[in-house]
């Protein structure tokens, strides 16, 4: 996939949809070459700044204060949300699709799936402004209502129905959506409650003077073409795999699709909970290991696995460690730590907390100093994650803790389970 074609694609509809639409009304295209050439790339950017904005920079409420994801949580929220906003995307398609004959419209899958791609794109670029603390629900309004009136003016070309039914056509499919996303919201809280329980739109693409359609080496264009690339590959092999009938085929391909979405090169397993427990030290800043415990967990073909241990003296001291392999999302950890460019630091009577990046590695820290406690937080060669929390002497002693993990162990297996997309 041409990421210049995608991004004068998504700029066509945003400034021009009235010219635009018709355009992409008589386009040939197929359900696995809309997915992987359009709307897994633009879903992800919401994933990306959520996760950049909670996990990375941290959030502040007016009422509760300023808090933090750990890392290992926000990248498993990540994962779930970007799944399930995947799948309504798909479940809306069908919504779509089936009501066409009721208001004058031609059913149509591809084009109901054309409808509610490039209808949400307002949504999915304007989530970019959410990155600014506090432009979060602006940035939602805006989408929203831009993606209505999109929505409304592409049913017409699209699903082909009477003008002058367009906005029934398009209350009825919101009424749907509404609905979808609620379900859909609900199958997600299990995941929030647990964690509180503990130049261009794209900023800095570029071409080279070289070849047209290339990017700099090494920009993140660069980076975004190859991801763009394999997700191409994995929709072909969808698209063959649909023609086949077989079901054991759609399964894989669909696996290899949601591998190459997230992962950005393929199927990608996370490691088996016996090959990440271990990594889990006996000790910990000299507190003995009291309790253990190690899951992999997958959806869709998409994994990711987590060792957490407790460190305690038995009385007043005690520490938590989570080691996290992110698995199939290891791709949008690189492209969150490369797009992240973010360094955040703040500072009251009671303590710190800052972001930064040191030798491309994300690293987060925050410190409570009438509590004597804190958290340290680290990931490593892109899939890996390390989070320390707890009370201490000072942060050194989180840093020295999350140090005393086998990090270069972990790096080193940074590839395996990788499968390209062959």
């Amino acid at each position: 996939m041409d990421i210049n074609k995608l991004i004068t694609r998504a700029k066509g509809i945003l400034l021009s949809p009235r010219a635009e639409w018709p355009v992409i009304a008589a386009e040939p295209e197929t359900i696995g070459g809309l997915f992987g050439g359009y709307i897994v790339i633009l879903a992800a950017i919401p994933v990306i700044i959520h996760f950049l904005s909670t996990s990375v920079i941290g959030e502040s409420n007016f009422l509760l204060g300023s808090f933090r994801l750990p890392l290992a949580v926000g990248l498993e929220i990540a994962v779930v949300s970007y799944v399930f906003s995947l799948i309504g995307v798909f479940v809306l398609t069908l919504i779509v699709e089936a009501l066409a004959p009721t208001f004058g419209g031609e059913k149509n899958r591809v084009q109901a799936l054309k409808t509610v791609a490039y209808s949400y794109t307002a949504g999915w670029v304007a989530s970019i402004i959410g990155i600014v603390p506090g432009l979060g629900i602006i940035a939602a309004l805006a989408g929203l209502i831009y993606g209505l009136y999109l929505l409304n003016l592409g049913l017409p070309f699209t699903m082909k129905c009477p003008p002058e039914k367009s906005l029934g056509y398009t209350v009825v499919s919101i009424i749907a959506a509404i609905i979808v996303y609620f379900i859909i919201g609900m199958a997600m809280r299990p995941f929030y409650t647990s964690a509180f329980g503990l130049g261009h739109t794209f900023g800095g693409l570029h071409q080279s003077g070289g070849a047209a359609g290339a990017f700099a080496s090494g920009s993140t264009g660069a980076a975004l073409q190859d991801y763009a690339k394999h997700l191409q590959d994995a929709s072909n092999k969808l698209d063959a795999a649909q023609k086949s009938g077989d079901n054991n085929a759609k399964a894989d391909a669909v696996s290899q699709m949601m591998g190459a979405a997230l992962g950005g090169g393929g199927k990608v397993e996370s490691l088996p909970p016996d090959r990440i427990k271990p990594f889990l030290p006996d000790t910990l800043n000299g507190l003995p290991r009291t309790q253990a415990a190690a899951e992999r967990n997958a959806a869709l073909g998409m994994q990711i696995s987590k060792a957490s241990a407790t460190y305690s003296d038995g009385a007043n001291h005690q520490l938590e460690l989570v080691i996290t392999d992110t698995g199939s999302l290891k791709g949008l950890v690189g492209f969150a730590a490369g797009w992240g460019g973010v360094e955040q630091e703040s500072e009251n009577d009671q303590g710190y907390e800052k972001t930064y990046k040191n030798n491309g590695q994300i690293i987060h820290e925050k410190w409570n100093k009438q509590t004597q406690s804190g958290e340290f937080g680290i990931v490593v060669a892109d899939r890996f994650s390390i989070d320390v929390s707890g009370g201490a002497s000072s942060i050194d002693d989180l840093k020295a803790a999350a140090a005393s993990v086998n990090a270069s162990g972990l790096a080193a297996l940074k590839n395996e389970g990788v499968s390209s997309n062959q």
